[in-house]
C-alpha cells in the first residue's frame, strides 16, 4: 500500500473534477474521497469460444474498462446499469473477490491511501463491507442472532469470550437502532419477512463498524415504495457519516434515494453527477444519460437510439 495520500483538495459543489460533479452531501475530509477508483479494467482469460475446440487460443474477455468512480463520506452514490452489464463484477473487484482467471488493472484509493490486494483483504469485512444481492446468503439452519454476531475473535478462551460479549452488545444495539425486536435473535430466516431479511443482511455488514458499504442490487423484485423502505437503512448509514455505493438497475430508485448517480454503460462509467442534474436533460452530458432521462415514465418514454426497446407515445 502506498503511504502517499491522494489529495483532491476542497471543491465547490458545482465544480467538475476527477470525472464527476458534486451533490450537496459531497465532502472531502482530509482533502480526498472516501473511495476513489481510477482507470479500473477487469477481464477474464478464457479460451476463444469462436475457435475450434482443440485449436482455441486464450483471449481476454473484457467486462469493465477504464472506469473512474468516487464515493464521498456521508453520501449514497448509485451505480446504475442494466442487469447483466458487469456491475457485480465491478463490486467484486473493489472488494478483492477475484477469480483465478481474472485480470484486474487500475488503481483503488481508500481514504487517500492506495490499496493493493493484501490491504483490500485486511479492510474487507470491517472497514469495507458488502450487502449481498440475495437473502440466500443467510444460513437457513442457523438462528439470526448467531449469524449477525459472527465468529468471536481472540487467541485465548477469555479473549474470545470478551469478543463474543462485545459483539452481542453491538448486535442488540443495532437491532434497536434499525427496528428489529429482541425476539428476532432467536428466529430463523424462514420466520422473517423479506424486508426483515434484507435488514439482517445490512446488520451483518454493520457489525464491524465499516466506513463504506457496497450494496449489490439490494431490492430485487420489490416495487418502488418497498424498495425505498429497504434502502432507507442505507440512507441512515450515510447520513451518520458512512459512504454507500448502491448498485442497481433501477434509475427511479437511484434518483429518489441517492445523492449522486454514476451511469454504467458498455463496461464503464459514462457520467457521474448529482441526482439534481436529472432535473433536465440539458444538465446531463453523455447521450446515454440523456436517453435515460427521456426513458423515464414521466418523460414519455421518448424514443432514443441508446435505449434498447422503444416505447414511444401512442
Amino acid at each position: 500500500m502506498s503511504k502517499v495520500a491522494l489529495k483532491h483538495g476542497p471543491h465547490h459543489d458545482s465544480e467538475f473534477h476527477h470525472h464527476h460533479s458534486h451533490a450537496a452531501a459531497s465532502s472531502h475530509p482530509g482533502e480526498h474521497h472516501l473511495l476513489s477508483i481510477e482507470n479500473l479494467s477487469v477481464g477474464f482469460e478464457m479460451y476463444d469460444p469462436a475457435a475450434p475446440y482443440f485449436l482455441a487460443d486464450k483471449i481476454v474477455s473484457s467486462v469493465v474498462h477504464d472506469l473512474n468512480l468516487s464515493v464521498h463520506q456521508g453520501e449514497v452514490l448509485a451505480l446504475v446499469g442494466a442487469s447483466g452489464s458487469g456491475k457485480t463484477v465491478l463490486a467484486d473487484a473493489i472488494m478483492g473477490f477475484w477469480q483465478p482467471n481474472e485480470i484486474v488493472s487500475g488503481t483503488i484509493w481508500f481514504d487517500g491511501d492506495r490499496l493493493d490486494a493484501d490491504r483490500i483483504q485486511s479492510l474487507r469485512g470491517n472497514v469495507l463491507s458488502t450487502v449481498p444481492q440475495s437473502v440466500s446468503n443467510l444460513d437457513p439452519l442457523m438462528p439470526i442472532g448467531r449469524q449477525v454476531v459472527g465468529a468471536a475473535r481472540g487467541a485465548s478462551r477469555s479473549q474470545r469470550r470478551s469478543s463474543f460479549e462485545a459483539r452481542q452488545s453491538r448486535m442488540k444495539s443495532l437491532f434497536a437502532k434499525y427496528g428489529l425486536g429482541a425476539e428476532v435473535e432467536r428466529m430463523y430466516p424462514h420466520e422473517l419477512s423479506g424486508g426483515m431479511l434484507r435488514r439482517v443482511l445490512l446488520l451483518c455488514a454493520l457489525m464491524d463498524e465499516p466506513r463504506l458499504i457496497i450494496a449489490d442490487e439490494p431490492t430485487p423484485g420489490l416495487d418502488l415504495d418497498l424498495a425505498m423502505r429497504a434502502v432507507g437503512d442505507l440512507r441512515k448509514f450515510a447520513d451518520s457519516g458512512g459512504g454507500v455505493l448502491l448498485i442497481t438497475h433501477d434509475i427511479e430508485l437511484a434518483l429518489r434515494c441517492a445523492d449522486r448517480v454514476a451511469i454504467f454503460h458498455d463496461g464503464t462509467v459514462v457520467e457521474e453527477t448529482s441526482t439534481a442534474s436529472f432535473a433536465s436533460p440539458d444538465l446531463l452530458v453523455h447521450p446515454f444519460s440523456k436517453a435515460l432521462w427521456h426513458a423515464l415514465p414521466e418523460h414519455g418514454f421518448f424514443d432514443s437510439p441508446y435505449i434498447g426497446t422503444q416505447r414511444g407515445d401512442a
